[in-house]
């Protein structure tokens, strides 16, 4: 079950205020362009954030655990790094312990990702390689690792933090995932225009290496999911989401009129 994996080389951790969703990680979406987290609805047992057209965003993972972990993450039921039709077998991030990783866009190398942004669904990357059907989702299946003998060097604490991700789908992974593509592709034709999905926008640096890591079991040990929608469409579905804010007249008090006060205009 050993396989390579990535290791992404990060400097920081996730500055996660609060727990956002899941167990073993932390799962939250973060607006990139109005800077704020946001928040999660939940209706009739799913969870829900209000994404609006056009902004750029991320997705937030960390490690709940002392142990490390593998998260497989998919955006509109693609995964982020390989672009494969996401299956729990493919590859993913590894989170070291209590460490996280803003996963800013699809990974495009080891040096380079493209931003995720809102978009209209026809526009999304989903949908312009034939892939429409999941639109409105991401998804993070989480893997523990399996016990393995540690040499009495590798016990010195580690000095950066890091995110893996393990790189080679198994056969029948593979098999599944194209068989889904194929799916996809026939039903491109059943588009619905006004739904949201994730654009694949412009490139930045993100620098990212190879390294292992063994799973303990051949399904995840916990499968979060959180939908993502237009404020409008969500609430036509039902889901609380909250008013957004309204942009309030602020009069100022000094508009600078001059010195004496003048006569009013007839």
């Amino acid at each position: 079950m050993k396989a390579r994996t990535m290791l992404l080389l990060l400097g920081f951790a996730c500055a996660m205020q609060a727990r956002a969703h899941g167990g073993l990680i932390d799962l939250s979406v973060y607006d990139r362009t109005d800077g704020k987290r946001l928040a999660v609805y939940w209706h009739e047992g799913r969870a829900y954030v209000v994404g609006k057209p056009g902004n750029e965003y991320q997705v937030s993972v960390k490690n709940r655990l002392r142990e490390d972990v593998l998260a497989i993450v998919s955006v509109d039921g693609v995964n982020v790094i390989s672009g494969e039709t996401a299956h729990p077998g493919q590859t993913g991030y590894v989170l070291s312990s209590y460490q996280g990783y803003n996963i800013l866009g699809w990974r495009k190398s080891l040096a380079e990702t493209a931003a995720f942004y809102f978009t209209a669904l026809p526009d999304s990357y989903a949908a312009r390689t034939g892939r429409p059907d999941n639109v409105g989702v991401i998804g993070v299946a989480v893997f523990r690792e399996r016990a393995r003998v540690v040499p009495l060097e590798e016990l010195k604490p580690r000095d950066t933090p890091r995110a893996e991700a393990q790189s080679a789908p198994a056969p029948a992974a593979r098999a599944q995932g194209n068989a889904a593509a194929g799916d996809a592709a026939e039903s491109a034709g059943r588009v619905v225009p006004d739904r949201l999905g994730t654009g694949h926008g412009r490139s930045e640096s993100s620098y990212a290496s190879y390294t292992q890591f063994e799973r303990a079991s051949a399904a995840p040990t916990e499968t979060i999911t959180i939908y993502y929608d237009s404020y409008e469409n969500l609430l036509a579905q039902g889901v609380p989401v909250a008013t957004p804010p309204i942009a309030r007249f602020r009069p100022d008090p000094f508009p600078d009129r001059g010195r004496f006060v003048p006569d009013p205009v007839k």
